[in-house]
């Protein structure tokens, strides 16, 4: 082969330039710093991206998820190299095709000419570079865009039917969900890639004189043949858009519903009929180049194309929109709004709702009452998960660097022969509470490798302090939920990455736990993790974590393994990158192990017809709101949910499971066609792990929001929006944000027994404060292996009557916060007893207020919180408050509430209080370990069991002098209790 770059033109002679170009100066000599340094950085770079794909495969490999890896990695590249091969071969062909088919003798004849011939002399020194170059760039760029839709080509390329016809084309609903994505995604890819393609074989034609305008001369037969057949294929590409977009309006998103509406089916289904016909008629103009050898007709039928798509494609749309539809709106559109309510309800799971259209809810109050409801009045829940969140650290955290979440969690054991909901948290590492002369890599990478225990209590239970009576606590744990191991590795407050394990004989060096006798170390025995006992891994990770110490600490040993991507729906995520996770993941024990429960779900945005839903705007409410630790679903609209995986992530060794929930679901069917054994089968769901297993709040969130319009059923109730409801904002919060929803046990009227279930309730809309309907969902999944209860998911609507009287919870917030009503344990009004304790410097707490459905009618019940103005002040509740009707009663207790609320005696009794001694916070390690002295200890405790035992007294007699002064006596016996309680320092390895 000649030395002749392969871009050049072998058919003849440069022309000769124009004029002589000065000799150029002899180049300055670079030394080799420049050079060294950009190898040094290249090779960084490799090393960097190495290491992280490296590490990536072996992290895969550990959790048994090898497969997803490389499915997704290969598509990814796949879609990459095609489209960089397509994109990058277009444009190089375009660029060298104008080149070399030139003209070759170009007269200087006017100015035009002139300038074109100084940028063909400024180009031709980079014209090599330029040619190879443009390519490469403009097909990275396709490359990226079309990997970057990885998600929906397997989706499509693994698609599964729905068995279910859209109404309108009579397609199965799975070309929309799953081919017209990908349809559009190739349309958009080769619109830019031809786009791009016009644009380099048009310059380059210009610039080289193969394509003259107007007046300027004749374009040559080869430029006009090469731009006329990229313009062609430019053309039907638009075809094919204009064409699947008629599809695409099944799933266009108006002011009234989503999916096709009058206007689009009678003139904007007809008229991109007509655009695609016409645009493969502009296709053949542009062919017509070729043997017309003028641009007259591609011009024509751009033009003509252009003018069609305004007038057809948009003005004549309007015209009916505006005179045909808007005269008679709802009649016309009510076939299509029906079409849309029941998708709506398809695809969100709201088509077997249970509704009941009339509950005419009672709000007069009797004695008795209650007595139908005595099974579930014992279950109310007294403790606000989230109000003693700090109550929880202050009691149980025992120690500075453990720490529980600011949002505590619900759950179902069964304790003594029967189910109890309690409120439970994981205690985890908190490194932040390491003393700072301990914080170095040493300690924080390799010592404080993990959390120790849980902490539960028993939602219906108090102390006589006011304080949670604890199933479970201390460390070790003691109490009365089952058996566990109790070492925390994986949490979502765990550390970005531990180095655990040892040889058999070396002394243990993770930090475990602290007793009595001293220090307590362990040595992880699990299997998670990554072993990086062999130079090439520690080097792997050393470069991922930026860390030398993995090369030079002699911790890194033979027998290490690196433990990171720790927390639970972070290693969900890794392992099923098609889900979409709910912002609560919660703790549980299973079969001896805690497993984090993360609920996934299976979402789209092209079901046809169904309404479009903000996930995010949906799932926010007031935890989410001022809380870390529950968030709101990320993402943009959906319309198509489904809870269709449970996935655990057990918190010893990062295990994750993913177990198929709704196995009908042809989304996940066809996810699991792409990732074939990623997913467990339903049946391999164990009994105790199906006890645990409940609805899930966010979804909730999504169907209750929809259910505010489209508890409506009807298309002509349904166009005024007269019926429509709202989420009640959270009345114990200053924000404007949703109240989120309970998970009480809750007997609705058609159920003969209680049940775990989500309960939310409505308002209408508009400015009246009252009940609009009140929904629950059976969250029991029961406890038989693989088998989901029968009950489970079933939603349930109590919709009240329009007239109804009875108080939504702003009102019911509103009657508690001004409440004249005195108490018959208390010589004082509720006002006078909130701003009592206000005044006495104490802090006072709206725990969360609960909707039931008992007594035939709805009762409201909050738990009230006081906690002194310290540091390490913690709330204790001290009164209950109960509400039916415009009734309104509270008390040191619930059942005392209730009874004085139904006349004196409700029927049932609530069995809350535990009449213990009240519970003393544990001490926090300080610098050096003290013995403590059991006898002032026990002397404390004595002292505050009196002073809240006086505080009531004073309460009660309404003197407020004396309560004020039992309220400092506690805060000095609590201190002196501290003051006198063991405690221990740890030894670490720096």
């Amino acid at each position: 082969m000649s030395g002749k770059d392969w871009t050049d033109d072998f058919d003849a002679p440069e022309p000769p330039p124009k004029r002589r170009a000065p000799a150029p100066a002899t180049p300055r000599r670079r030394g080799p710093l420049v050079p060294t340094l950009l190898v040094l950085g290249v090779l960084a770079a490799v090393a960097t991206g190495f290491a992280g794909v490296w590490t990536d495969i072996l992290w895969y490999r550990s959790v048994g998820f090898g497969r997803v890896f490389t499915t997704t990695l290969l598509t990814r590249v796949l879609l990459f190299a095609v489209g960089f091969v397509i994109a990058g071969a277009l444009v190089a062909g375009s660029l060298i095709l104008a080149y070399r088919r030139r003209p070759f003798y170009v007269p200087i004849l006017d100015e035009a000419n002139d300038t074109l011939q100084q940028y063909r002399e400024a180009i031709e020194p980079v014209r090599r570079l330029l040619t190879i170059g443009i390519p490469i760039i403009i097909g990275s760029l396709a490359g990226a865009a079309l990997s970057a839709q990885w998600r929906t080509f397997l989706a499509w390329r693994n698609q599964v039917p729905f068995g279910t016809t859209d109404p309108h084309f009579g397609k199965d609903i799975g070309f929309f969900v799953f081919s017209l994505p990908w349809i559009m995604t190739v349309l958009s890819f080769l619109t830019m890639v031809l786009v791009g393609a016009i644009a380099a074989a048009g310059f380059t034609h210009y610039v080289y004189a193969g394509l003259r305008l107007p007046g300027r001369g004749a374009s040559t037969r080869v430029a006009l043949i090469h731009i006329g057949v990229l313009g062609a294929l430019l053309a039907l590409v638009r075809a094919g858009s204009f064409w699947y977009g008629r599809y695409a309006l099944a799933v266009k998103e108006s002011k009234l519903l989503t999916g096709i509406t009058y206007t689009d089916d009678h003139a904007i289904l007809p008229t991109r009929t007509i655009l695609a016909v016409a645009a493969v008629i502009c296709a053949l103009l542009f062919l017509a180049v070729i043997f017309t050898q003028s641009w007259r007709l591609p011009v024509i039928g751009v033009a003509l194309l252009a003018i069609l798509t305004v007038l057809v494609g948009t003005i004549y749309p309007a015209i009916v929109q505006s005179v045909k539809v808007k005269p008679s709106e709802k009649s016309l559109e009510a076939p299509y709004l029906q079409r849309n309510i029941e998708a709506t309800r398809a695809a969100y799971g709201l088509d077997q709702i249970q509704v009941t259209p009339r509950y005419d809810a009672r709000t007069t109050a009797t004695a008795g009452q209650l007595r139908d409801d005595a099974r579930t009045i014992p279950g109310i829940r007294l403790v606000d998960p989230i109000v003693v969140a700090p109550t929880f650290r202050q009691l149980q955290a025992l120690r500075d660097y453990y720490a529980f979440p600011d949002a505590l969690d619900i759950d179902r054991y069964q304790i003594d022969g029967k189910e109890s909901d309690v409120v439970v948290a994981v205690r985890e590492l908190n490194l932040a509470g390491v003393p700072a002369a301990q914080r170095n890599w040493l300690n924080d990478h390799t010592v404080y490798t993990h959390g120790f225990g849980v902490v539960a209590a028993y939602g219906n239970k108090r102390g006589a302090g006011g304080e949670p009576v604890f199933a479970t606590k201390n460390i070790p744990p003691t109490g009365d939920l089952p058996d566990f191991e109790p070492r925390i590795y994986f949490g979502e407050q765990s550390p970005l990455y531990s180095i655990v394990g040892n040889s058999k004989d070396a002394a243990p060096l993770e930090f475990d736990y602290q007793d009595k006798s001293g220090q307590k170390n362990n040595t992880y025995a699990g299997v998670g993790g990554v072993p990086i006992g062999n130079f090439l891994r520690q080097a792997a990770y050393a470069v991922k974590y930026r860390e030398v110490n993995f090369l030079l600490s002699n911790t890194v040993g033979g027998q290490s393994r690196i433990l990171d991507h720790r927390r639970p729906q972070e290693r969900v995520q890794r392992v099923a990158p098609w889900l979409t996770l709910d912002g609560n993941p919660y703790p549980t024990i299973v079969d001896g192990r805690v497993q984090w429960v993360v609920d996934g779900y299976t979402t789209s945005d092209h079901y046809p017809y169904a309404a479009l839903q903000n996930l995010s705007q949906a799932t926010s409410d007031s935890t989410t709101e001022r809380l870390s630790s529950v968030t709101a679903l990320a993402g943009g609209k959906v319309n198509y949910l489904r809870n269709s995986v449970k996935a655990t992530v057990d918190a010893y060794d990062g295990t994750v499971r993913l177990y198929a929930w709704d196995e009908t679901d042809p989304v996940l069917r066809t996810w699991m066609k792409a990732y074939p054994g990623s997913v467990k089968p339903t049946s391999e769901i164990s009994g105790d792990l199906m006890a645990h297993l409940r609805y899930p709040e966010d979804l909730f969130k999504v169907q209750r929001l929809l259910l505010s319009r489209y508890h409506v059923d009807k298309a002509e109730d349904f166009f005024g929006g007269n019926d429509f409801w709202k989420v009640p904002d959270d009345p114990a919060q200053e924000q404007n944000a949703f109240q989120p929803p309970y998970y009480l046990t809750v007997a609705m009227p058609d159920q003969d027994e209680p049940t775990f279930s989500l309960t939310s309730t409505f308002m209408p809309t508009g400015d009246r404060e009252v009940l609009a309907g009140f929904l629950a969902v059976d969250s029991n999944a029961g406890n038989q292996s693989g088998v989901k209860a029968p009950g489970y998911g079933k939603l349930r609507l109590l919709v009240l009557p329009r007239d109804s009287s009875v108080k939504g919870p702003g009102q019911v917030e509103n009657d508690i916060v001004s409440s004249n009503d005195k108490s018959a344990d208390f010589t004082l009004t509720l006002s006078q007893f909130l701003n009592t304790n206000r005044s006495a410097g104490s802090k006072v707490t709206l725990g969360n207020l609960l909707t039931l459905p008992v007594g035939g009618g709805l009762l409201y019940v909050q738990p009230i919180y006081v906690s002194a103005n310290t540091a390490s002040a913690f709330p204790l509740s001290r009164v209950t408050v109960a509400a039916f009707g415009d009734k309104l009663a509270w008390s040191d207790t619930l059942e005392g509430a209730l009874d004085e609320l139904f006349g004196g005696d409700s029927g049932a009794q609530t069995g809350e209080s535990d009449g213990g001694t009240p519970t003393t916070p544990p001490p926090t390690t300080p610098e050096s370990p003290t013995p403590g002295d059991p006898a002032k200890l026990n002397a404390a405790l004595a002292d505050l069991q009196k002073a809240f035992a006086d505080g009531e007294a004073a309460l009660k007699a309404g003197d407020f002098a004396k309560y004020g002064e039992a309220q400092q006596a506690a805060q000095d016996a609590l201190a002196r209790a501290i003051a006198a309680a063991p405690t221990g320092s740890v030894t670490t390895g720096g």
